[in-house]
This record gives C-alpha cells, structure tokens and sequence, in this order.
C-alpha cells in the first residue's frame, strides 16, 4: 500500500506526492467502476429527455400557428361581410347616379371588393388546410411524445435502481478522494485532473510495468527508470503525458513474464537437433574404413 502524506502540501516531498496521486488515482479508478456500471443509461435518459422535449416545443409551435390561423380566418371572413356590405351599398347606389362618371367609379369599386372577397376566400382555403396538416401532426406528436415518455419512464426507473445500489458507495470514495485533494499541491492536482481528462481510462498517474508505461505501453529507457526508481522528481511519460510512478512506491507487485524464456529455450533446441540429422550418414562411412584397415 502507498504510505500517508503529510496535511501541508508545501512540505511534501516528491515521493509523498507520487504517493498521495497514487492513492487518489485508485480511489478515482474505483468511481470510475461504479459509472461503467451504469454504462449509457444516463446518455440515453438525457436524450430522450431532449426528444421529449424537442417533440412538446413542437406541438406547442403547432398550436400557436394554428391559433393564429384561426384568428387570420375570422378576420378574413369579417371583411368578406363588410365587403359584401359595401357591394350592396354600391349596387343600390348605381340606380341613383346623376353621370356615367359615377356610375364607372361605382363599378370600379364594386370590381375591387369582389377581387378582396376572392383573395380572402383563397387565403381561408389555404388557411383551412394548413390547419388541417397541423391538427394532424400534433396528433402524431402527442403519441409520439407518449411513446417516448414511457420509455424515458422506463430508463430512469433503471437507472435508479443502479443508482441506488452504489450511491453509499460512490458517496464514501468521493469523500475520501476529496479529503486527499486537500493535501496535494492545487498545481499539481490541476495538471493531475488534466491528464485524466485527456486520456480515455481515466489513468493519470501509472506505474511503470515491464520496462513499459502502464498507460500506452510505449518503452522507458533505463535511465528514466532509474530516475523513476529515485523518485526525486516528477516525470512523465514522452509517449501519453501520464504521470509515472514506481511500482514499489506503488505498492504494485510487477510480474515477470516467463512465457518468452521457454519459447527461447525450446528454439535451441530445435536448433541443435537440426546439425545431427544432417550429419549422419557422412558418420558410417568411415567406421566401415577403419575395420577393413584393422583386417
């Protein structure tokens, strides 16, 4: 296990630091756990949310244009009747006029009411349609909007339940991770959260395993090991940008692979059978001269 830090941040010494990162990456890693167990839900809740409300934003958009459609056609149907009106007026006026002057102006006036009428029947029509379309849409909407609901019902029903099951969990690690914070220098912490951001498991600090990063595998020189190893400073990975720490320090125990060895071994082997083989009829020949020189 990694040791216990001091309380002060300024008076850590480079290994406590390692130590203490060390300690928060676990807990952290640990929190990390408890969320892929909840795998997708919480996106898949967050976006039919958004489709359930994206769906209501549109049928009340639908309702709205539908109003005003409405109002549009009362209006429209107001001024039919007042032109209708009018035409009359002017009609009867005709009888009584003194010149074809004011006969021609009445006629005139006559012709353009009649042209209203006819664009405001046109546009009631129009109007009656798009009302039409838009009652239908809002239906579809509205058992969409249902649909979605009982599934968006369903999904937080489970995610609460896994929720439930871990929150005393998550609580307690991000407790203890919080507690840890405060005794690691805020410069370092930063760039510590920073790494984790970027990097796809979450690991910002790693140990080195099999002369590798633990993070991307990628090869450590000896001499960066052995800096590792002193634990004077700070170091990263050229690779990744992980912070690396020693697996003593760590309190990891690293393994020795011993598959390679036995693949070597075997090739020799293999090797040494191959001269013999080969060898051997050049071997009876002259064991068959010496017993005739004997003779």
């Amino acid at each position: 296990m990694v040791k216990e830090v001091k309380k002060d941040p300024n008076e850590l010494t480079v290994e406590e630091k390692l130590a203490a990162l060390y300690q928060l990456q676990t807990i952290l890693t640990e929190v990390d756990k408890i969320k892929t167990l909840r795998g997708e839900l919480p996106l898949e809740v967050q976006d039919l949310e958004d489709e359930v409300v994206g769906l209501k934003t549109r049928i009340e958009n639908f309702k709205n244009e539908v109003d005003e459609l409405k109002a549009d056609i009362a209006n429209r149907k107001h001024n039919i009747e007042a032109a209708n009106a009018l035409i009359a007026k002017y009609t009867e006026q005709q009888d009584n006029v003194r010149n074809n002057r004011e006969y021609e102006t009445l006629s005139k006036e006559i012709e353009y009411k009649n042209l209203e009428i006819e664009l405001d029947q046109k546009r009631i029509r129009e109007g009656m349609d798009v009302i039409n379309n838009r009652t239908e849409e809002i239906a579809e909407n509205q058992v969409e909007v249902e649909e979605r609901s009982k599934d968006l019902e369903a999904k937080k029903e489970e995610l609460d339940s896994i929720v439930a099951e871990t929150k005393q969990q998550e609580e307690k690690l991000r407790e203890k991770a919080k507690a840890l914070e405060t005794n690691i220098e805020p410069r370092l912490l930063q760039a510590f959260k920073r790494i984790r951001k970027n990097c796809r498991n979450g690991l910002g600090i790693v140990t080195v395993q099999r002369d590798a990063c633990g993070g991307c595998f990628n090869k450590i020189p000896p001499q960066k090991q052995l800096d590792i190893r002193m634990r004077k400073k700070i170091i990263v990975c050229e690779y990744c940008g992980r912070i690396m720490i020693d697996p003593e320090l760590a309190g990891v125990v690293e393994e020795v692979p011993a598959t390679p060895v036995k693949k070597r071994r075997a090739s020799k082997k293999v090797a040494s059978k191959e001269p013999k083989a080969k060898a051997a009829p050049k071997v009876e020949t002259p064991d068959v001269d010496m017993e005739d020189v004997e003779a």
